[in-house]
C-alpha cells in the first residue's frame, strides 16, 4: 500500500467518523497496511436484465446517499467495493455468486462448509469449495468446534491451493448446531473459540491467505459475546472480524443492533469490521456505515432474490441514485438464468430444478403473479416448464415498488438457544464437554 492511498484512506475514514460522530454513532480509524494483489472489480452483463446499466432506473433529483469507503484490504488482498456476500447455506453456491458478480464488485463467499466433510473430502464438501475460473477471490467459510479438524481443513485449503481468503462461523444460530456448542454458541467457550482462531490462523498465514470471522452479538442479551471474541480474533492475527447484530436467541426476527457494531468499531480500530443485519438497499448500506464507521458492509437475506441490489450498491459508492427496478419479464429472465447456472453447479436438471424452487417467492416479492402459477413454480421439474410457466407472465408489468422493497426469507422468532448442557456454567471447557464437543463436527450448514 502505497504512502499516498494510507493518507487517502486514513481522511476518508477520519471523515466517516465526523459524519458518524454527528449522527450519533460511533467511528474509529483504521490503518490496515498490505500489498494489492488482488482486486474485484464490476464485472456488468451486456444482456438486458443481467445487469445491464440501462436498466437501472434513477431516483428523483438529489435523492442520491453516497456510500463513502476506501478499497477494504484482507492481508494480500484489495476488495476495491467493500461489500461482501455473506456466506448462506443452500443459496451462495456457484450459480447465484456468479449472478451477483455481474451486477457489482465485491468479496463473494461461498456456502459455509464443516470442516470434518472436508478434511473427509465428502463430494458435497469438494462441491461447495469449487470456484468458477474467473472468480476473482475464491472466498470459503469453514464451521468447527475442533481446532485440531479447523487446523486441518485449513491447511488442506492452503496446501491444495482452494482459497484466496478463509472466514469462520461463529454465527450460526441453527439448533443442530448451537445444541452441540458450535455456531453463535462457541464464543462463549473463550478457551474454545481462542484455539480455534489462533490454530487457523496460523495454518492460514502459512501461505499467505487471510483468515477472518463472523460472529454474533451472543447466545442471548445476558450472555453476549462479541466485545472479548472480537478482542481475542484481533490478537490472534484475523485480518477482519464481521458481526451481525442479532443474538443467537433472535434468529433472524426483530431488529439488528447496529449500535453494537459501532460499540465494536470503535472498540478495534486497528483491523477492519464489517457490519451485518438489516441492509435491505442501498440506502440501508449508507445509513449502517455513517451510524457505525465500519469498513464495509455484509450482505445477507437483502439479495435473495435480488442479485441486482449488487449493482444498487456500486451506484451508491459512484453516488449515483440509480437503483436496478427490474420489470417482471426481467425477472422472468433471470430466474431462467439462474436456474441454469443451478443445472450446471449441480450437474444435474433434477437438483439444479429442485434448487431454484426455493428462490421463486423471493424473486417475485411484490410482483403481480397468480397464487396458482406461484404454487407451479415452487414445484417445477424441468427447466422446459419452467420456460412454459415464465411465458405465463406478463412480460410488461413494471416493477411494483416498495412492495418489492424491505425484508424476505424467513424470520422466523425468538426462542431459547440450544445448548449443551451446563454450557452457560463458566467461560472454560470443563472435562465433560472437552470430551463431547468433537460430537459437534457433523455435516450441518448454517449461516
Amino acid at each position: 500500500m502505497t504512502n499516498a492511498w494510507r493518507k487517502a484512506a486514513k481522511a476518508a475514514r477520519a471523515e466517516r467518523g465526523r459524519a458518524a460522530d454527528s449522527a450519533g454513532g460511533f467511528a474509529g480509524a483504521c490503518d490496515n497496511g498490505g500489498v494489492t494483489a488482488v482486486s474485484t472489480l464490476p464485472v456488468l452483463s451486456g444482456d438486458p436484465g443481467y445487469g445491464d446499466p440501462a436498466d437501472a432506473l434513477p431516483d428523483a433529483p438529489g435523492s442520491a446517499l453516497k456510500l463513502d469507503l476506501p478499497p477494504l484490504t484482507l492481508g494480500p488482498i484489495t476488495v476495491d467495493t467493500p461489500v461482501i456476500l455473506a456466506p448462506m447455506a443452500g443459496i451462495t453456491n456457484r450459480a447465484f455468486r456468479r449472478l451477483c458478480r455481474e451486477y457489482g464488485g465485491g468479496l463473494y463467499v461461498s456456502e459455509m462448509v464443516t470442516s470434518r466433510a472436508l478434511v473427509e473430502r465428502s463430494p458435497e464438501s469438494m462441491r461447495i469449495i469449487s470456484h468458477d475460473d474467473d472468480e476473482a477471490v475464491r472466498s470459503v467459510q469453514l464451521y468447527g468446534v475442533d481446532p485440531k479438524t479447523v487446523g486441518a481443513a485449513v491447511r488442506l485449503l492452503v496446501e491444495e491451493d482452494r482459497a484466496d481468503h478463509i472466514d469462520l462461523n461463529f454465527g450460526c444460530p441453527v439448533p443442530k448446531v448451537t445444541r452441540k456448542g458450535g455456531g453463535a454458541a462457541l464464543p462463549w467457550k473463550l478457551d474454545l473459540f481462542t484455539g480455534i482462531v489462533q490454530t487457523a490462523v496460523r495454518e492460514a498465514s502459512k501461505g499467505n491467505v487471510p483468515l477472518t470471522i463472523k460472529m454474533r452479538k451472543g447466545i442471548d442479551e445476558d450472555h453476549l459475546t462479541f466485545r472479548e471474541a472480537g478482542k481475542i480474533a484481533r490478537d490472534s492475527g484475523v485480518a477482519a472480524v464481521a458481526l451481525h447484530g442479532r443474538t443467537a436467541a433472535q434468529f433472524y426476527s426483530g431488529q439488528a443492533d447496529w449500535n453494537a457494531i459501532a460499540e465494536l468499531r470503535e472498540a478495534l480500530p486497528d483491523i477492519p469490521v464489517l457490519g451485518n443485519g438489516d441492509i435491505w438497499s442501498a440506502e440501508d448500506a449508507v445509513r449502517m456505515v455513517q451510524q457505525t464507521g465500519v469498513d464495509g458492509v455484509v450482505i445477507g437475506r437483502g439479495c435473495q432474490g435480488r442479485p441486482w441490489l449488487f449493482g444498487d450498491l456500486v451506484n451508491a459508492f459512484e453516488g449515483s441514485s440509480s437503483r436496478h427496478r427490474p420489470g417482471l419479464g426481467q425477472v422472468a429472465d433471470t430466474v431462467y438464468r439462474h436456474a441454469e447456472l443451478l443445472v450446471e453447479t449441480f450437474g444435474s436438471e433434477m437438483m439444479g430444478l429442485r434448487d431454484i424452487r426455493k428462490h421463486m417467492a423471493w424473486y417475485f416479492k411484490g410482483y403481480v403473479v397468480g397464487g396458482e402459477l406461484r404454487a407451479k413454480l415452487a414445484s417445477v421439474p424441468t427447466l422446459e416448464v419452467l420456460r412454459g410457466l415464465l411465458d405465463e407472465l406478463d412480460k410488461d408489468s413494471p416493477y411494483p415498488g416498495q412492495d418489492a422493497e424491505g425484508p424476505r426469507g424467513r424470520a422466523g422468532s425468538p426462542k431459547k438457544t440450544a445448548l449443551p448442557e451446563h454450557w452457560l456454567d463458566g467461560r472454560v471447557l470443563n472435562a465433560a464437554q472437552q470430551a463431547d464437543i468433537a460430537a459437534a463436527e457433523v455435516d450441518v450448514s448454517g449461516g
